[in-house]
């Protein structure tokens, strides 16, 4: 006997639900679209909900297993041994070239920072010389007026 209030077959309620689902939020929606086409899976008990995991858990395993073992030896351990020696030389390889790029950026960043302070000490010596222009142009009509 099953208790659930929606069950999961194409009835009028539970299509209206779905559409509702989709018109409200799109999730949920597609919550009600899974439970409708895979709810007799669960059949509302904890027993076949458990099972029906435990079921895809161990396909999970067996998959991860057969890709794992395919991956990892080619069955000639000669060629194995080469396999591996030279991705370590790649690797190597690779955490070089990545330095060489840390470097070489921290040297852009330094070289644009030298040019960011050139061009503000030029923009600072340009104002001080303007600021001297005015002060001294600004005594100098002071000493006329008092003359």
């Amino acid at each position: 006997m099953s208790t659930a209030i929606i069950k999961p077959r194409w009835s009028f309620f539970s299509i209206a639900l779905m559409v509702f689902g989709f018109i409200l939020w799109w999730p949920l929606g597609l919550g009600m679209l899974a439970y409708i086409i895979w709810g007799e899976n669960f059949g509302g008990s904890a027993e076949k909900a458990e099972k029906w995991v435990d079921g895809k858990k161990e396909w999970a395993r067996k998959q991860k297993r057969h890709y794992k073992g395919r991956s990892n030896s080619s069955g000639n351990e000669a060629f194995d041994e080469y396999r591996d020696e030279q991705f370590r030389r790649l690797d190597e390889e690779r955490r070089r070239l990545d330095k060489e790029v840390n470097e070489f950026s921290d040297y852009m960043d330094n070289l644009q920072k030298a040019r960011d302070r050139e061009e503000f000490d030029r923009y600072m010596d340009s104002r001080s010389q303007q600021d001297d222009n005015f002060s001294d142009s600004t005594t100098s009509a002071k000493t006329k007026k008092t003359k």
